[in-house]
């Protein structure tokens, strides 16, 4: 058995946007001062580096409105954005992975799903709401990097939950006149949800959003993920973070506890 640990790469590097703001490569910096703890934390054996594809059925479904309220955060946080995932894949053991059609949390389902049916331990790092789906299929772990603690299984469907509501992030439209508790309400009643959805236009928003806030199983198109994975380069990664200026980092403590975090991961 295994422990694994999925790291929502996005959620993360956007992350690093908060705290330290100092500097010409301030994610850079937050984001691999971020990183250690979260490893270290669950020890895992095997750690997923998923990046985003481009989720062309749940553009097409919302009539290219999904997501279609998040803004660009600038071309230098994009360069920093580039230069983090080229130093994961360089430096780091970990194995990094997309699907160029489907979104970062479809991929670490399908992974979440095949791992578990292995008897392996899954730990997901996102501030991502939409895992939470994935209580309601199989054993695992999700843990909120931003809030700091790990999300609780909820005693509903959540997908049923979510799609009456909607979803504000994602750009997703609830059902008008339907908050949490309303949604909480009528996803506990079997008889009351039949009811509420026998209007046609409140069950065309539900049926909508059901299929673009769903995971999306990729099992059967897993060879068209896009994959690679290398060992831990510890002087790469020292010379990375000398060259950025990051002398925090390299300082001696600092430095032999971060590289006794990742040379205790071993990739499949």
């Amino acid at each position: 058995m295994n422990k694994v640990l999925l790291l929502d790469g996005y959620n993360l590097i956007y992350r690093g946007l908060s705290g330290f703001t100092r500097g010409e490569y301030y994610v850079i910096y937050n984001f691999f001062r971020g990183l250690r703890p979260l490893v270290e934390k669950y020890n895992p054996d095997i750690v997923y580096f998923v990046l985003e594809g481009d989720p062309k059925h749940r553009k097409t479904l919302s009539e290219g409105n999904y997501k279609s309220n998040r803004k660009s955060k600038g071309e230098n946080f994009h360069l920093q954005k580039a230069s983090i995932i080229q130093a994961v894949k360089e430096f780091l053991p970990f194995i990094t992975i997309r699907h160029p059609d489907f979104e970062c949390d479809d991929v670490i389902a399908t992974m979440v799903m095949k791992h578990a049916a292995a008897g392996d331990e899954c730990y997901i790092i996102s501030s991502d709401s939409d895992f939470i789906q994935l209580h309601n299929i199989c054993n695992v772990t999700l843990y909120n990097p931003i809030k700091k603690i790990e999300i609780d299984k909820p005693d509903y469907d959540y997908v049923t939950w979510k799609a009456l509501r909607g979803d504000p992030t994602d750009n997703i439209h609830g059902i008008p006149r339907v908050g949490d508790k309303t949604a909480e309400k009528l996803v506990k009643d079997e008889n009351l949800l039949i009811e509420f959805l026998k209007d046609p236009n409140k069950k065309d928003i539900f049926n909508r959003n059901v299929n673009l806030i769903r995971l999306v199983d990729l099992s059967n198109v897993e060879d068209e993920m896009e994959i690679s994975s290398t060992k831990f380069d510890e002087e790469g990664l020292r010379k990375y973070f000398e060259r950025l200026k990051f002398d925090s980092m390299i300082k001696e403590k600092t430095w032999n506890n971060y590289i006794e975090t990742f040379k205790e991961v071993g990739n499949e």
